[in-house]
């Protein structure tokens, strides 16, 4: 507590280290539990980074957004921080401090700075967004398709399918054991053709870093190129009824030569050609939607 003969510029400074300890305090211990892995993804999935050509894009995008936004957060608290200070009623003091109708200089700076930022933000979105959306060679071509409540995957480019199933969830581990499961090679371009059986779903694989609808009657597309072998967990990202939670699926990125075992056995099981739009269907029709 300031005593009355203690000179305000003193309190103020006590004030001001106090905050800065605090606040290095909290960034010490916020910062204590984090390994470098998550410090560099953003405390994005730790298995996303160098797992496609699109991640590390993503990744340096997120993390300059964040550094920025951190930034300008920073010296909006300390003004804030140093305003409380610098500016609080005194003890004996009843009137309000000089109040200004406009600063031209400042109001000025907190519109112009603003804008700049929107328009930096806009830039570099953009500019990722072109990056990763660019088509590629698709070495190998798969289609996607949504359905309630599971997943179909047509290998166009070795004309064979898998039928998924839906993962019917009993509380173990096992059901999402037992998911589709989407194999890619390693080292490949590849295309992901994404098409909706009924309703709107959504093809989302966390360690990916993307994800993208599936929309009834319109193609989807996502490229990138395999980098790291490896299993990850995808699901459904849209609310589409009422066994949305059981869409799940897995996604394994194999070598070449287990990739090409793989097709293999879908042959041999007779799944060859493609599960076509002749097994699409209309929900809405089947509760009287449509006429």
């Amino acid at each position: 507590m300031r005593s009355q003969n203690e000179p305000a510029s003193r309190v103020r400074r006590r004030w001001t280290r106090g905050a800065g300890l605090a606040g290095l305090t909290a960034s010490a211990l916020l910062l204590a539990g984090c390994t470098r892995e998550q410090i560099e993804v953003g405390f994005l999935p730790p298995q996303s980074k160098g797992v496609t050509d699109n991640a590390d894009v993503i990744i340096g995008l997120w993390n300059g957004s964040w550094i920025a936004a951190l930034i300008v957060g920073f010296i909006t608290w300390s003004l804030i921080l140093w305003c409380l200070v610098a500016y609080r009623r005194r003890k004996g003091e009843t009137s309000l401090p000089v109040q200004l109708r406009y600063n031209l200089p400042v109001e000025i700076f907190y519109t112009a700075v603003p804008l700049l930022l929107v328009v930096a933000f806009f830039f570099h979105t953009v500019q990722a967004q072109a990056e990763v959306d660019e088509p590629n060679s698709s070495e190998k071509v798969i289609e996607v398709v949504g359905k309630q409540w599971s997943w179909d995957f047509n290998y166009l480019s070795d004309d064979v399918y898998y039928a998924g199933v839906q993962a019917n969830l009993d509380g173990t581990e096992q059901p999402g054991v037992d998911a589709p499961t989407l194999y890619l090679p390693v080292d490949t371009e590849i295309e992901i053709v994404l098409r909706s059986r009924d309703v709107v779903h959504s093809f989302w694989v966390p360690a990916f870093l993307q994800k993208r609808d599936t929309i009834p009657g319109v193609e989807n597309r996502i490229f990138l190129t395999t980098q790291q072998e490896g299993e990850y967990l995808g699901k459904c990202a849209e609310l589409c009824g009422e066994f949305h939670s059981e869409m799940l699926f897995n996604v394994r990125v194999v070598s070449m030569a287990e990739y090409d075992e793989y097709i293999e056995s879908l042959r041999e099981q007779g799944n060859t050609g493609r599960l076509g739009p002749e097994y699409d269907r209309d929900p809405y029709a089947e509760i009287g939607g449509n006429e």
